[in-house]
């Protein structure tokens, strides 16, 4: 069974003297919003800072000042991104960052980075970066070009896991396996202590995680399949030293690390990436808007030799 576990993902800032996203707006609104990506909002979760909505194709976080969301499958994230312009006008918006990252079937989706990209430009002028190699792992950025300068103290985080091993994809495809089993597997009760969690369990597979602390945030969304196996952590939390730990549990064949504005991104790597995992891409860039963007690809070597994957030739031909 196949599923496009690459995420879309949306991060617009707003001028608070203006607008505040969390006492201004009300949920009917963000369901509206969401409806647009065609997904829609399965539960939510809250405190003073944050209010944090699970998704049938994964997150949306708002703030007072800001909103991140990501959508997976075949949704069309930047018409959410188009409604939000409308409603509220580009007077109101300071800063607009949207990322896509390869896919595993790009040719399935009912749009592409450069589709999307030339919508956004409709409204509001940017630029467009591609982090990674055409033909391996890379990662679309646009940003709104408009004199904007991010904090240094913006710092979040992204690691994508794809081919994660057998062991770890028949633990998290088991037939009823419960969410407290899958937080348990992967030792949420270690990266979390203190959050406010949100999961939820897809059927037959899947698994999504929203978890917020005071203005901290984590989102996990689990793609099991081994054909197409994907799982995504996003947070301001760092993610660079929780690796050991995440890799260690799925042990993927290949994985992606990304920062936007983390200084010490190098010497990090060199502390927490076990040794037995190769680069083999890594960009960085300073962005007009201020963000520090730094990408790398790592791999495990293959030493020996596998059998080749047969397919299903009457079936959905995605992989033909």
């Amino acid at each position: 069974m196949f599923f496009e576990g690459s995420e879309k993902k949306a991060e617009i800032l707003i001028d608070v003297e203006q607008l505040s996203l969390l006492t201004d707006i009300n949920d009917e609104f963000w369901s509206q919003l969401v409806n647009y990506s065609q997904a829609h909002i399965l539960s939510s979760i809250s405190n003073n800072y944050c209010k944090a909505f699970l998704l049938s194709e994964s997150s949306l976080f708002v703030w007072q000042d800001r909103i991140l969301i990501l959508t997976c499958g075949e949704t069309q994230l930047v018409k959410a991104v188009e409604f939000f312009i409308q409603k509220f006008g580009i007077k109101v918006i300071k800063q607009l960052m949207y990322q896509r990252k390869n896919e595993y079937f790009a040719n399935a989706q009912p749009s592409c980075f450069g589709d999307d990209i030339k919508l956004i430009n409709r409204y509001l002028p940017g630029k467009a970066y591609r982090f990674g190699e055409m033909d391996s792992h890379h990662n679309y950025v646009f940003h709104l070009d408009n004199g904007f300068t991010a904090d240094n103290d913006d710092i979040t985080y992204e690691l994508i896991a794809y081919q994660i091993s057998e062991q770890a994809s028949q633990h998290l495809t088991q037939p009823n396996l419960s969410a407290q089993e899958i937080r348990k597997f992967l030792c949420i009760d270690t990266i979390l202590p203190g959050f406010i969690i949100d999961d939820f369990v897809f059927s037959p597979y899947g698994y999504s995680l929203n978890a917020i602390n005071e203005q901290q945030y984590l989102t996990i969304h689990v793609t099991p399949q081994i054909d197409s196996s994907y799982i995504s952590f996003e947070s301001n939390i760092d993610l660079l030293t929780l690796a050991p730990i995440l890799l260690e549990i799925l042990t993927p064949k290949s994985f992606d690390l990304m920062s936007f504005n983390e200084e010490f991104f190098e010497q990090k790597l060199m502390k927490f990436i076990p040794a037995q995992y190769i680069s083999k891409s890594r960009v960085s860039k300073k962005l007009d808007n201020g963000y520090l963007v730094n990408f790398t690809n790592y791999i495990l070597p293959q030493t020996t030799f596998i059998e080749p994957i047969i397919l299903n030739i009457s079936g959905e031909n995605h992989a033909l």
